[in-house]
């Protein structure tokens, strides 16, 4: 699990931008090990908000946050709205695949962030 996601797939999993919340743990560990065991899959769940109606797919992650798990680490997103596989993607491929995954309401403005950041690509 994780804070935050950003449309390249980044995640923060121990701070709310300069704010730590909790340690990473071995997240790394886990999806590092899961990408090189036969028949892993490195994944990231999380709900689309948080429990105050934060989304948690973001076009960039906030001021401060660290990255906990680079996008080179993250291969499946999975949100109630369903999975991202971003292996093998650019970055916007990348940020198409988690829009998908983000809640409803909030696909609109990842839609437009993403097109002023990556262009016509992501359409």
């Amino acid at each position: 699990s994780c804070i935050e996601v950003d449309l390249t797939g980044q995640a923060a999993s121990d701070s709310i931008g300069t704010r730590i919340f909790s340690g990473f743990g071995g997240q790394v560990d886990f999806l590092r090990g899961a990408a090189m065991s036969d028949g892993g899959k490195p994944i990231l769940a999380l709900p689309s908000r948080s429990n105050r109606g934060d989304p948690r797919i973001v076009p960039t992650l906030r001021d401060g946050a660290g990255v906990v798990s680079t996008r080179a680490h993250v291969h499946y997103v999975v949100t109630e709205y369903g999975v991202a596989f971003l292996p093998g993607k650019g970055l916007p491929a990348r940020a198409k695949e988690l829009i998908k995954i983000a809640h409803p309401d909030d696909r609109e403005a990842l839609q437009k962030k993403a097109h002023e950041r990556f262009g016509a690509k992501v359409l």
